[in-house]
């Protein structure tokens, strides 16, 4: 067996970068951008008042002046604005010239054409200077995975499309003769497929367009005929039968296709049978059956491998620390992702029962506590390492 980490440095070794391809900007949220973009203008792209208000040469309080136009946004103030003369400005508007100052307009009286500035004045000019966001020519460093924030952003630099990665394809196959798939009526010996459409939902949120292939039953040629059908898939994730069990198949099976096997089994709970390498063009990673074990292994795994195919930088799934809302036991000799949830102190519970056909368990956890091999006992209060789910 080889370690977490040594399992994702193997891993990041096959996940090789994928082609880049250019979107419309409202169809980049979610993308990895991997080429900088540059703004195109200034913003603001003219010196512009912050609030709605009087555009004045000089705001002194006790000082009367006359109105001699509007700026609004869109439809500027075409002249300048001398001594003794006020502009009515709204909020985004241009600043005419000759104008140092927007005084609010709670803070004048207004009688007709006149303003009086009152001792209500507050301090600060109410303008945004030119450029005070951002210059021509300023950068957005890639790679980058855009959220809502970057788009505006990008919209505001009046950048129209993108450069992304492209996204990884995923083939799910899930295997197992006592499968079927949700909705349909199982034997008396069978379970309906979970984990296949939990990593599913989990890759299509990382970014990846998963597609889940018919179930393999456990004879050599079902598996063979459904691995026969990946296509053109970037990467292949089998779920089950990665094990050493009588009916566990993948690994004699991918062997007669031709994979370059890279590892055999993790020293991790849960999560141990799990192995990789290449098959034809495609990475390949095998999943243990266990429906916890298949989640954990995809966060801890597939994701940052479907993360560095996206040219993101090759890193495990972030971790923080939290401390213990109550005592734990000690560790046994592999590394342990135990499920537990996040109290409203900041605490964290780990829950009694781990074992990893609970999915109802996992469904209740918002956090992943990670112990090291051997780790002793904890108390509550203690810090230990998280990955947030």
């Amino acid at each position: 067996m080889i370690s977490v980490s040594e399992a994702l440095e193997r891993l990041f070794s096959l996940a090789a970068p994928l082609s880049a391809e250019e979107v419309p900007l409202h169809r980049a949220v979610g993308r990895v951008m991997v080429e900088p973009v540059t703004a195109r203008r200034d913003q603001p792209p003219f010196h512009a008042s912050a609030m709605d208000g009087y555009g004045v040469t000089e705001a002194v309080p006790g000082k009367r002046l006359k109105v001699i136009g509007e700026s609004a946004a869109g439809s500027s103030f075409g002249g300048p604005v001398g001594d003794g003369e006020a502009v009515r400005i709204f909020t985004g508007a241009p600043v005419p010239e000759g104008v140092t100052a927007v005084v609010i307009q709670e803070d004048v009286d207004r009688e007709g054409d006149t303003i009086l500035i009152t001792d209500r004045l507050g301090a600060g000019t109410n303008i945004r200077p030119l450029g005070g966001d951002f210059r021509i020519g300023e950068t957005i460093p890639a790679p980058r995975l855009l959220g809502p924030q970057d788009i505006a952003l990008l919209a505001a630099m009046n950048i129209a499309t993108v450069r992304v990665a492209r996204r990884p394809r995923v083939a799910l196959i899930s295997t197992g003769d006592e499968l079927v798939m949700p909705g349909e009526t199982p034997g008396p010996d069978q379970i309906i497929v979970s984990n296949t459409f939990g990593l599913h939902a989990m890759l299509t949120q990382a970014g990846a367009e998963p597609r889940i292939l018919p179930i393999a039953r456990d004879t050599e040629g079902s598996l063979t005929t459904v691995l026969g059908l990946v296509d053109d898939a970037d990467l292949v994730i089998t779920i089950g039968g990665a094990s050493v069990g009588d009916h566990d198949l993948v690994a004699k099976v991918a062997a007669s296709l031709g994979l370059e096997r890279a590892f055999h089994k993790v020293a991790m709970r849960p999560g141990k049978p799990l192995m990789s390498g290449r098959l034809g063009g495609a990475m390949m990673i095998g999943l243990p059956g266990n429906p916890v074990s298949a989640m954990v292994c995809g966060e801890i795994f597939v994701k940052p491998v479907i993360r560095a195919m996206q040219g993101l930088p090759a890193a495990p799934a972030p971790r923080s620390t939290a401390p213990l809302a109550a005592d734990i036991g000690s560790n046994g000799p592999r590394e342990h992702y135990m499920r537990g949830r996040t109290e409203p102190d900041g605490r964290v519970t780990v829950f009694e029962r781990q074992d990893s056909s609970l999915l109802s368990v996992l469904g209740a956890s918002d956090v992943l506590v990670v112990r090291p091999p051997k780790d002793g006992p904890r108390a509550a209060g203690e810090a230990v390492e998280i990955v947030r789910l």
